[in-house]
């Protein structure tokens, strides 16, 4: 039977974190809030519904024999070691999980640019304290995360070993949001990260996710984590 995935409709979010590992290491699974007949209202009253001993707070989450499993790096790690998507050794394992978490951190970073005070509020209402956040994330945060990344990448193209993992997918997936949200920071930072780049591109070539990126189900940014506003954004 094939997971049952939960996420939102209609943006990438972190639930597209999932969707590459589960895209790329051909595992099957049903995207159930895409169901015409489900859809988010259909999601809110799935994760609410109390039929489970561990719910989730909120989507993503899985659902796999019988597990409900949620917050993004938990899932991956699930999937790591099922579907032999990250080392198979322990200390493998727990440096993947180690990266994944590293990218939830600028990950919710990126998105606390646009909305630093409340996630409830609209970007118009913030804009003053969004302009302060996102000038701190540029200049001091996006260095700093690229740094490490590159750093960890020095010893060849993937972040663990001669394979990629589904942290070399989750890099991909940061840093084009950072493309996205902040092209002329990106432009200035990307020849300083030469090895951060190169796997945004392996991973953008892999054969594995080819039709994926060429399907309607690959939905592009734009409301949701990464989002350009170009008062945000600068060298």
């Amino acid at each position: 039977m094939p997971y049952e995935f939960w996420y939102w409709t209609g943006i990438p979010g972190r639930g597209e974190f999932v969707r590459l590992a589960l895209e790329a290491g051909g595992i099957a699974y049903k995207e159930c809030a895409r169901d015409p007949a489900i859809g988010d209202e259909g999601l809110v009253k799935h994760m609410q519904s109390g039929q489970r001993a561990q719910p989730p707070f909120a989507p993503p989450y899985l659902v796999a024999d019988g597990i409900t499993i949620a917050q993004t790096a938990n899932i991956l790690l699930f999937l790591g070691e099922r579907h032999d998507l990250a080392p198979r050794d322990v200390a493998g394992r727990l440096w993947v999980n180690q990266l994944q978490l590293t990218i939830a951190d600028m990950v919710a970073e990126a998105h606390d640019t646009h909305h630093p005070i409340d996630a409830a509020r609209y970007y118009e209402e913030q804009k003053p304290e969004a302009a302060q956040r996102a000038d701190v994330f540029r200049s001091a945060r996006m260095p700093k995360f690229l740094d490490y990344f590159e750093h960890a990448l020095a010893d060849g193209a993937w972040l663990a070993g001669t394979r990629w993992t589904y942290a070399d997918l989750s890099l991909y997936q940061l840093v084009k949001g950072l493309l996205f949200a902040f092209p002329k920071r990106m432009k200035t930072l990307a020849p300083g990260y030469p090895k951060v780049m190169a796997l945004y591109q392996g991973v953008a070539d892999l054969p594995e996710l080819q039709n994926y990126f060429a399907s309607p189900r690959h939905l592009p940014f734009g409301e949701g984590i990464f989002r350009h506003y170009p008062e945000l954004d600068g060298e």
